[in-house]
């Protein structure tokens, strides 16, 4: 009988890190790119997160590309266009977020090498529950969608 008991605390235990995975497995990122850009400057990335699970957060990105990566967020005031930095991007449950121009996005600081089109940057980017997941944005050369403010004035995804 003891045995039995052993037999399902070790199986309970071994399904616990595959849920987890499992669970980890319902974030998706996904259309990751950027434009153009030369050494030393900045550049934005820009890419889709779905939640197919319970809320998260992403709070935190890193690029080897960059002296420093943040995130941040374009939205209008009074017809002037603001850009600020946040501390996360929330992602909620069942929902995609765009990282799009004139809403959230990422920004390399002081790019260490020229971007041209075709290459690729490949960005870390911390969730507050799913962990780290990279996701490598292409070099585009899309053009910036117009900035258009929401109904409170401010502009990010819908």
């Amino acid at each position: 009988m003891k045995w039995m008991w052993r037999l399902l605390i070790a199986g309970c235990a071994l399904s616990l890190p595959l849920s987890a995975m499992a669970a980890r497995e319902e974030l998706q990122v996904r259309h990751a790119w950027t434009r153009p850009a030369l050494a030393g400057h900045s550049d934005a990335v820009y890419l889709s997160i779905t939640d197919h699970n319970v809320p998260d957060r992403l709070v935190s990105v890193h690029s080897e590309a960059a002296r420093h990566a943040e995130l941040q967020a374009s939205f209008v005031r009074h017809g002037v266009v603001h850009i600020r930095r946040v501390r996360s991007v929330p992602i909620p449950a069942n929902r995609t977020v765009t990282l799009e121009p004139g809403g959230y996005h990422i920004v390399l600081v002081g790019l260490k090498h020229t971007l041209n089109m075709g290459d690729s940057v490949p960005v870390t980017l911390t969730f507050a529950r799913a962990g780290n997941r990279v996701a490598v944005a292409m070099v585009e050369g899309r053009s910036a969608k117009r900035m258009r403010p929401g109904p409170s004035g401010e502009i990010g995804s819908r």
